[in-house]
Parts: structure tokens; sequence; C-alpha cells
């Protein structure tokens, strides 16, 4: 892919490892047919498997394995419960399952179960987070992520066109220790304190995802004269448009994937005025390719990352397409075209 809407990777790992690019991940012909012989089973652990996001990133390791003959023999949906992931990786740690693909949830509470995974002989890849105190090689084999620094820094410059000098802007975060979403917000504050030192920040967090659409009206209530908001990802960022909708509220939006409500809102010419996208599908290929490898024992960088891909509404239709490997649904496709006849 390439184009003016295309990122670099600018972020580092979780221990502050120098990104390998996924598509440096690739097997031999020879490694292909030792992994279709050896035909591996794999567990999915994720946060959820309801997200856009999750469905693509699911598909991606499961069409990439199964092309090496590697079988998916479960998937779990943790539903953002961690209790719910240590019971189940526990669970797995007893199942003779080669490898396990986990999302960590959170840090320091499940880094321990995660760890039991590889000392009983298990391969550990993880997606976008490694718990606290959890090295590569030695407790995981490799952390395969989007590059969530650049996604923040995308989303800060999409959002400052909408800021009107002196103004203030708001940052709906995630209330959870979690790698990718910290390193989201991180990079957002750093680009505006570089870029537009004159933007006022606020912020407040939500635990759980029924409470983004209150924290964003908060922010509202305490900052009178809001002029943005970044949300650390997509869904909370449509709760945040349905709750502001409801006050008769608009405020611009930028947010992290390119989920269908999303996708839809932009088309629209909604709230959601720029998406800095993962792509779920080809990390979820990266994460299978890295799983593969460790399973045939060649070394695998700590780290592999993916750069993401700005989206705005104007070109919605064609990320949609590389995003999710699929033409954009009839509705996206109708919007785009009604708000332009009406732009005209």
């Amino acid at each position: 892919m390439s184009g003016p809407t295309d990122m670099s990777i600018a972020g580092l790992g979780p221990h502050g490892e120098r990104a390998v690019p996924a598509d440096q991940i690739q097997l031999t012909e020879s490694d292909a047919a030792k992994a279709r012989a050896r035909r591996f089973s794999v567990a999915v652990v994720l946060h959820t498997t309801t997200s856009d996001w999750s469905k693509q990133e699911l598909a991606g390791i499961a069409a990439t394995l199964g092309h090496y003959s590697a079988a998916v023999v479960e998937v779990v949906d943790c539903n953002f419960d961690v209790e719910l992931q240590i019971a189940a990786l526990t669970r797995l740690a007893r199942r003779p399952v080669d490898a396990i693909i986990s999302i960590p949830i959170g840090n320091a509470r499940v880094a321990s179960a995660h760890r039991n995974l590889t000392q009983s002989g298990c391969k550990l890849v993880l997606l976008d987070n490694a718990p606290t105190g959890m090295l590569p090689g030695t407790d995981y084999a490799s952390v395969v992520s989007t590059d969530n620094f650049g996604l923040g820094e995308s989303c800060a410059s999409m959002l400052s066109a909408h800021i009107p000098a002196n103004g203030a802007a708001g940052i709906l975060g995630y209330g959870i220790d979690f790698f990718a979403t910290h390193e989201r917000e991180i990079a957002f504050r750093k680009w505006m304190s570089l870029h537009r030192p004159d933007i006022t920040l606020v912020r407040e967090r939500f635990a759980e995802l029924d409470g983004a659409g209150q924290a964003a009206l908060a922010m509202v209530d305490k900052t009178p004269g809001l002029s943005g908001i970044f949300a650390v990802w997509d869904v909370p960022a449509m709760k945040a448009v349905r709750a502001l909708a409801e006050r008769g509220r608009e405020v611009p939006i930028t947010t992290v994937d390119l989920g269908n409500d999303v996708a839809l809102e932009m088309a629209r010419h909604g709230m959601i005025k720029g998406v800095g996208a993962q792509l779920p599908y080809d990390q979820g290929s990266a994460a299978a390719r890295v799983t593969l490898a460790a399973l045939l024992g060649l070394q695998v960088p700590p780290w592999v990352a993916l750069a993401g891909r700005e989206v705005r509404p104007f070109d919605v239709i064609e990320a949609y397409q590389v995003i999710w490997h699929m033409p954009a649904p009839k509705v996206i496709i109708d919007s785009v075209r009604a708000t332009t006849v009406i732009q005209n």
C-alpha cells in the first residue's frame, strides 16, 4: 500500500525496541513445508470478539494459519474481564495447544497467567501489549502491534485543524493500564505540545465502555468551549457521538480504528473528522506468521509493527477497501454520494 495517507512507524515497543516491519516476517518455502507437515494447533485469546477490529484480526489470524495447515482450535472472548482472561489462560496452560495468541487485558494482574503459558511449553505471541515484568524471548516470543504512537500523532494532527487558536480539546482516555491506548494518548499530547501549544487539553477516562458517553458529556460540561475530542478507539468514540447528539452538541472527534459505525459517521460528514486506522486483518496475518516462525524454532523479533493509515471523509471508501480487504458496504457508499451531492 502506498499513498499520501500512509504513515511511517514512529513508536517503540514495550521495552523500547525498534520495530521490525510486519512485511519482513515471511516463511520460506522450506519453512512453510515444515509448518504444514506439523499441523500446529493455536488458541486465540481476545479482549472481545464483537468489535470490528477483533473480527478482522481473527480473520487474518485464521486465514494465514489455515494457509500453513495450522488449526485455530479455540477462540476466547474475555469481554474486557481480567478475571475471565486469567481463568481462560490457566485452563489453556493445561491443554495440548502448541501456541496461544493473546491480547492481554491490563498489565500486572494478567502477567502471571501469561507467563505460565510459556512455562508450560506453549509458544506465546502477544498482540499490542506486554504485561508488566514479562520479557521477550523468556516469557513470550514477540509482541505484534500497530504503531500506536503514530496513530496518536495522526489523530492529533487531524483534530488540530478543527481547533481554533487558544481553544480546548478533550482526551477520552481508557482507565485501564494498557500499553496501546497509553501510547496513543502520550503521542497525542506530545504532538499538541509541539505543534499546538495554544490548545488547552482536558481529559476524562472510562473504565468500562458504557461509561464513555458520560465521560464525553462530563468534558463538555466542565469545558464549555471544548472544540474537539480525541477518543482512544472507535467504540468509545461512537458512544461519545451518540451521547453528544442526544445533548444536541456537535463536537469534532478523531479516533483510532475504522469500524463500520465510524466509517458511516465519516461518510455522512458527522462528528468523526478523522481516523488513525489500524490494519487488523494484516496485523492478524503477521501475528500468525510470527507464531509459526516461533513454533519452528526460528528467531523472531521482540516487536513487530505495522504502520497505520490516516482516513478522512473524502477517502473513506478507498481506505475501507484497504483496511477491510473488501468493498465498503452500500450504506457507506450511498452516504458518501449523498453528502457529495448536497455539497455540490
